[in-house]
């Protein structure tokens, strides 16, 4: 009772899933993903040991196709489920039982694979296909919600609203270089999850989002002078002390600035003088 995508970055280093539904706290139910073996979503009366038996196929190489094929023959109720997998390299995989609840259906290509049932129609998946296919640049999260938009907007789940999640994996992309999970999103319960998501997303970008070298800001000259006013006027001592308070030390670069960072200074202190 739900619509899904699985994808892997164009480099196959980045793994994830976006799922959506009128189901509570669909996150918990249908994703999985492991850094550098794949990515699967069970749903439609979803079989959760799908998940660790098809991540186990996939770290030994099996493909998406193949993957699907084992699971589901050794599952009873296979006519009533519906899955789909990618793997770390290759095409990706879809499956619907013949007794999904209609619309139900998916497709899937190199490195996607997108279903849905109790949709509204099958633009739904269509259209998630077309968002994911338009920018294969972006980076996989945001290339993961764009589709999960597009099927929103298509019509989505025919019963309504209520949950939505994110998760994309990349070995050591995650907070401090410590963790191989880079994004890890969910709405629970709300009218409108998917565009919720979207909020979240943005607020992980301006928080976690490690800053484009090409951008940032020597500090130097005037600039180190207006920064160290600024931060003085909060009452801190460095940028280190005073981003940390804001969550922003993901950001931080050793004698430069993110321009984000620096955005976000100059509207905590808006009437420092002599900025």
């Amino acid at each position: 009772m739900t619509f899904s995508i699985v994808g892997r970055s164009p480099d196959g280093l980045s793994l994830g899933v976006a799922v959506a539904s009128k189901f509570l706290g669909v996150g918990a139910a249908v994703p999985a993903v492991e850094v550098e073996v794949g990515a699967l979503a069970t749903q439609s009366f979803a079989n959760l040991a799908y998940r660790v038996q098809g991540l186990a196929m996939l770290r030994t190489g099996t493909a998406a196709a193949d993957t699907i094929a084992g699971l589901t023959a050794a599952d009873s109720g296979r006519a009533t489920r519906q899955l789909g997998v990618v793997g770390r390299e290759g095409p990706g995989a879809t499956f619907t039982g013949d007794e999904c609840f209609p619309w139900a259906g998916g497709v899937a290509g190199d490195g996607y694979a997108i279903q849905g049932n109790i949709l509204t129609g099958a633009d739904v998946v269509l259209d998630m296909e077309s968002a994911w296919l338009a920018d294969p640049g972006a980076p996989l999260a945001r290339r993961l919600h764009a589709a999960l938009a597009a099927g929103d907007r298509a019509g989505g789940d025919s019963r309504g609203r209520q949950s939505a999640a994110l998760i994309v994996v990349r070995r050591g992309a995650g907070y401090g270089g410590l963790s191989d999970v880079e994004v890890d999103l969910r709405v629970d319960d709300d009218p409108d999850p998917v565009t919720r998501l979207g909020t979240l997303m943005d607020l992980w970008d301006l928080y976690f989002r490690r800053p484009d070298p090409e951008t940032l800001l020597p500090l130097v000259g005037a600039l180190a002078d207006e920064v160290s006013r600024r931060l003085t006027s909060l009452g801190f001592a460095d940028l280190g002390g005073w981003a940390g308070v804001e969550n922003l030390e993901e950001r931080l670069v050793e004698d430069a600035i993110d321009p984000l960072v620096l955005a976000h200074l100059r509207a905590a202190t808006p009437d420092t003088a002599g900025s």
